[in-house]
């Protein structure tokens, strides 16, 4: 498979050996790189400059050689660029969304690289410009919006944001009056607030040193932010915590879960000082939502062994447990994903048969119908309504070929109106695409589901290089939705799929169930299956295809490429969770405690130790002939921190076979979610297309 005439010889960095061992369960390991780590991270993610000045030198060592063995790309990046961004309308808006007596919606301007936010009379008049975001970022390297919302008298808007992408978002007030802001500044929230009943104030998390959301407050407008009222505190580091308001103005609910496990707290909107009131205590595996429905609450829940979620009901004036009722009852196979209330209606999102579909139900009479959808693989998105005493919610559909297009739908008339399709203005011809949907047996007889987009000119001989994309994590299902982006590689006659793998929910709650924990390795081997399936079906030939992944995507990429490095021509491990077994038994680290019920606890389990070192990517790494591989990452990522695959391409360049090499690419101002600007963040595709097409010879 090597094939050195793709990047020319140039000397790769190789830092320092320190190791370091660590013993657990009788199992002693020794990490050679793990120096590479910030003594003082939680300081250095709020401030960057206060990185030590070792390691930065060994990340710009690493940009320095990436840039070289990529320099022969940067006139195709910039027309990959060109080629996306001639594919986004620059001055896009979205649909207006009604409340009250304006309308209120996000806009870009020519140019600009954030969002705009504006409202204008209810039935159409002249916009205000409620918050600018290129405004906002002016002067910062890195900037991103968090929550934006209006308070419900429609004269303050509660904002958010992040200059450093470490997630510690800043909460600030604007009195859309005269637009000034407000003395009221809050830092190291959790990126959004919730207005209370009176508009005089806002509930939000606080995030504690390790990035963890472990108290709600209640902030007073013009209130020393120190003295803000204490609601709820979460002593127990394994559980995500965050604050929610109800449409109709009555509750503040407060959310307290894990992967598997939830409780939920109730306040009056009116009274912010009133004790919060729990709804179900939490009890391991047992999961529930709550949905406002006036005189009572819609519950989505898989209790009572309801493993793809049934609905139940229970007053608003006492939810607790005993008093729910079944409305919707378990269907297995079909999952129940979201649902929103109205004052006549209830409307779900469920999956069956690997596709969604929307549902809605007349309250009074219990009458249901669907929303029909012709197309064999598709995408819906469920927006709602900002009003709770209305006849009209709004939802999205795209396909891999069809533009995205919003609808809104009268629940009562059935009746449909398309509001808006998504312009692509360099053009956009879905007739010239093909897409499809294969079933790739696993080693088990399962099958696993594809999603697949060509140029309808595709050679299907086996000749064509092939994108195959995969997460597989926490329940979260990749949908079959449209992306221009994939046109910059489908036109230049790349095969694009998707491997909907286990553990994600595509094909049901318990195809989520066997890819986690004990049954992780599924995850990997569906996605070789998947490789090997397109192979066999002559799409693509394995040289010709490169895997990609992101976060626990970037996970299961240093799996596969332990496991089966001839099945690849590439990977790209964007922010790659490839220390998986180190970051577990950390529990100071900001995602270790709530990520057990997804990998296991290795600190307390020599079970979870063994099965989380078996495939861990960093644990695993052999003297292999490995394929060409990149690696991306942000200097200041919460989630994955930048030190993981630091350490995973240290270990690789150290112990390969073959002359491939493996790049990584660290963005010194970003997070996880890499460039904050919607054109920067196409500059970082741009650079990962141009690294597919250059290892399939397409460059």
């Amino acid at each position: 498979m090597t094939r050195t005439s793709r990047f020319p010889i140039v000397s790769a960095p190789s830092p320092e050996k320190r190791p370091v061992s660590d013993t657990h369960h009788g199992i002693t390991r020794t990490d050679e790189y793990a120096w590479l780590r910030a003594d003082n991270w939680q300081e250095m993610f709020r401030d960057p400059s206060l990185l030590d000045p070792g390691i930065r030198a060994e990340l710009e060592a690493e940009n320095a050689y990436q840039s070289k063995l990529m320099a022969d790309t940067s006139d195709l990046q910039k027309q990959l660029f060109k080629e996306m961004k001639g594919r986004i309308k620059e001055d896009d808006s979205s649909v207006p969304m009604k409340d009250g007596p304006y309308a209120y919606g996000s806009s870009f301007k020519l140019g600009g690289e954030q969002p705009r936010y504006f409202r204008m009379p209810r039935d159409g008049g002249p916009e205000q410009i409620l918050l600018d975001g290129d405004a906002e970022a002016e002067g910062k390297a890195y900037f991103r919006l968090g929550g934006v919302d209006h308070s419900a008298d429609h004269r303050k808007l509660l904002w958010a944001f992040d200059d450093k992408g470490s997630e510690f978002y800043t909460l600030r007030v604007r009195d859309l009056a005269d637009g000034k802001e407000l003395a009221d500044q809050i830092p190291a929230t959790g990126g959004s607030g919730v207005w209370d009943a009176g508009n005089d104030g806002f509930f939000y998390t606080r995030l504690d040193p390790n990035h963890r959301p472990s108290k709600v407050l209640f902030h007073a407008l013009g209130q020393n932010p120190e003295r803000d009222r204490l609601i709820y505190e979460e002593t127990d580091p394994g559980f995500f915590m965050d604050v929610d308001g109800t449409r109709n103005n009555q509750w503040i609910m407060i959310g307290i879960n894990d992967h598997e496990t939830s409780e939920y707290r109730l306040l009056s909107a009116s009274d912010p000082f009133a004790e919060p009131k729990l709804v179900s205590a939490r009890e391991t595996g047992l999961q529930y939502e709550l949905e406002e429905g006036g005189d009572i609450f819609f519950i989505l829940t898989n209790a009572d062994g309801a493993k793809d979620f049934k609905i139940m009901t229970a007053p608003a004036s006492d939810p607790v447990r005993a008093n729910w009722q079944e409305l919707v009852p378990h269907e297995p196979g079909r999952l129940i994903l979201s649902v929103i209330g109205f004052k006549d209606h209830m409307v779900r999102l469920e999956r069956k048969e690997g596709l969604p579909r929307i549902v809605v139900r007349d309250r009074a009479s219990g009458e249901e119908h669907l929303i029909f959808f012709d197309e064999e693989a598709f995408s819906l998105g469920l927006s709602g309504a900002l009003e709770y005493d209305t006849e009209m919610m709004r939802f999205s559909y795209s396909s891999m070929t069809t533009p995205s297009q919003m609808f809104d739908y009268n629940m009562r008339t059935r009746e449909r109106v398309l509001l808006k399709t998504q312009e692509v203005p360099s053009g956009h011809d879905p007739h010239q695409y093909v897409t499809r949907r294969l079933m790739a047996p696993a080693a088990d007889g399962e099958l696993v589901p594809i999603s697949l987009l060509h140029h309808r000119d595709t050679p299907l001989d086996g000749s064509a290089p092939c994108l195959l994309y995969g997460y597989g994590s926490y329940g979260i299902a990749v949908p079959a939705a449209f992306n221009t982006n994939w046109f910059s590689l489908v036109d230049r006659g790349l095969v694009f799929a998707i491997a909907h793998v286990r553990g994600g929910k595509d094909k049901g709650y318990g195809w989520y169930d066997d890819g986690k924990r004990a049954h992780k390795m599924n995850t990997f081997t569906d996605f070789i299956a998947c490789a090997r399936h397109l192979v066999a079906e002559r799409y693509t030939a394995h040289d010709h295809i490169v895997a990609q992944g992101g976060s626990a995507g970037g996970m299961l990429m240093g799996a596969i490429a332990n496991m089966a490095p001839d099945c690849f021509g590439g990977i790209v491990a964007e922010v790659p969770f490839v220390d998986v077994l180190t970051t577990m038994l950390d529990a100071t680290l900001p995602l270790t405690p709530p990520e057990w019920p997804e990998w296991g606890n290795p600190i307390a389990s020599a079970d979870d130790y063994r099965t989380i070192a078996t495939y861990s990517p960093y644990d695993n790494v052999a003297a292999l002939d490995y394929p060409p591989i990149l690696a991306l990452a942000g200097l200041t990522d919460p989630r994955v921190t930048y030190w993981e695959p630091a350490k995973w391409v240290a270990r690789l360049r150290d112990r390969k076979r073959g002359a491939n090499p493996v790049l990584f690419k660290i963005n010194m101002d970003s997070g996880h979610a890499g460039a904050s600007g919607r054109f920067s963040r196409l500059e970082e595709i741009a650079y990962t297309y141009a690294f597919t097409l250059k290892v399939t010879d397409k460059a």
